[in-house]
C-alpha cells in the first residue's frame, strides 16, 4: 500500500511554562496542509526493513518509522515483517511535523496491513511515546492542542485562504529551541481558539495578537527566517508566522494571484508549497 503523510503548520504557538517532567506546556492549533511524504508499506516474511530517498535520515532503529513499526510488532507478537519505503518531500527540521506524520502513517498502515485489532484510542496512547505531536497525525485535519501537544480537541476549521509555506535551508532542532527558550512572565497569553475564529473574519486580529513564542529566539539566531516572513508580508500575505520551532514560515493569502506569483518567485531559492483554500487531506485508512 502507498500512503500519504501530510505536513502541518501551527496557527500560533504559546509556551505556558515548564513542567516537572522537563517538557513544556503549550497551546497551539495544528492544521494540515497539502504537502506530504509518500510511504510504501509491504508485507514480508520477517523483520522490519526501512529505506528512504533522503540521505539525511537514519535508517536504523532510531528512525521514527522503524520505531512505530517496532512498537506494533512487539505489542502484538506478529510473526510477519514489513518493508517500509519513505519518499521524503516534507523538509526536515522545518517545524512541519514530517517525522511525526510519517510515524503516525506507519502505525495506521501496519494496523491495516496486519489486520490488527487496535482501536484509534489505543494508538493515541502508543503514539504519544514517539513524539508529542504524533497523536495529532492519527486524526489529522485541524486541532487545538495543549499539554505537550498531545491533548487534542478537534476543530472544524476550513481556512478560506491560500497557504504559502516557505522553508529556508536551515535545520532547527526542537530540543535546542525549547532548551534556549526563556518564558516572559509579562507577556499575556491570548485565548487562541477565539483568536483564530475571529481572525477568519478579520485578518487584522491575527496580525495583532496571534503569535509564535519561538520567533524572537529563532529570528535572532537565524535572521534569514525573519526575512522570509517579511517577504511573505511584502508579497501580499494577510498574515504570516513561523510554524512550530521553525524554520518554515507560512503566509495566509486571500488573493490567489499574489499567492501563485510569490510561490513561483520564491521556489527558485526555497522549498515552497501551496495549499488551496478549504483544503482537506486525502484520506488513507481510518478506524
Amino acid at each position: 500500500m502507498t500512503l500519504r503523510a501530510y505536513a502541518k503548520i501551527n496557527l500560533g504557538l504559546q509556551i505556558l511554562g515548564k513542567r516537572p517532567d522537563g517538557y513544556h506546556d503549550i497551546e497551539t492549533i495544528f492544521h494540515q496542509i497539502n504537502l506530504y511524504d509518500e510511504i510504501d508499506i509491504v508485507q514480508n516474511e520477517s523483520g522490519i526493513h526501512f529505506t528512504t530517498d533522503s540521505p539525511n535520515l537514519p535508517v536504523d532503529a532510531s528512525n521514527l518509522c522503524v520505531r512505530a513499526a517496532t512498537i506494533l510488532h512487539d505489542l502484538t507478537g506478529t510473526q510477519g515483517g514489513v518493508e517500509i519505503t519513505l519518499r521524503k518531500r516534507i523538509p526536515i527540521g522545518a517545524g512541519l511535523g514530517g517525522g511525526s506524520s510519517d510515524a503516525a502513517t506507519v502505525l495506521k498502515g501496519i494496523c491495516k496491513l496486519w489486520n490488527l485489532d487496535i482501536s484509534l484510542q489505543e494508538l493515541h496512547l502508543l503514539s504519544s511515546g514517539l513524539g508529542s505531536d504524533v497523536p495529532f497525525f492519527l486524526d489529522g485535519g485541524t486541532a487545538y492542542a495543549t499539554g505537550r501537544g498531545e491533548k487534542l480537541e478537534p476543530l472544524k476549521l476550513s481556512l478560506p485562504h491560500w497557504i504559502v509555506v516557505v522553508s529556508p535551508p536551515v535545520h532547527i532542532s526542537t530540543v535546542w529551541a525549547y532548551s534556549n527558550f526563556t518564558l516572559n512572565p509579562h507577556v499575556r497569553c491570548e485565548n487562541m481558539k477565539a483568536l483564530v475564529a475571529d481572525g477568519l473574519r478579520e485578518p487584522r486580529v491575527l496580525v495583532n495578537k496571534l503569535r509564535n513564542d519561538f520567533e524572537p529566539l529563532v529570528f535572532q539566531k537565524h535572521p534569514e527566517i525573519m526575512r522570509v516572513k517579511e517577504l511573505l508580508v511584502k508579497g501580499g500575505a494577510d498574515f504570516a508566522l513561523m510554524s512550530g520551532s521553525g524554520s518554515s514560515v507560512f503566509g495566509l493569502f486571500s488573493n490567489e494571484s499574489y499567492a501563485n506569483d510569490l510561490t513561483e518567485q520564491l521556489a527558485a531559492q526555497y522549498k515552497v508549497s501551496l495549499t488551496e483554500p478549504h483544503f482537506k487531506p486525502k484520506l488513507n485508512y481510518f478506524f
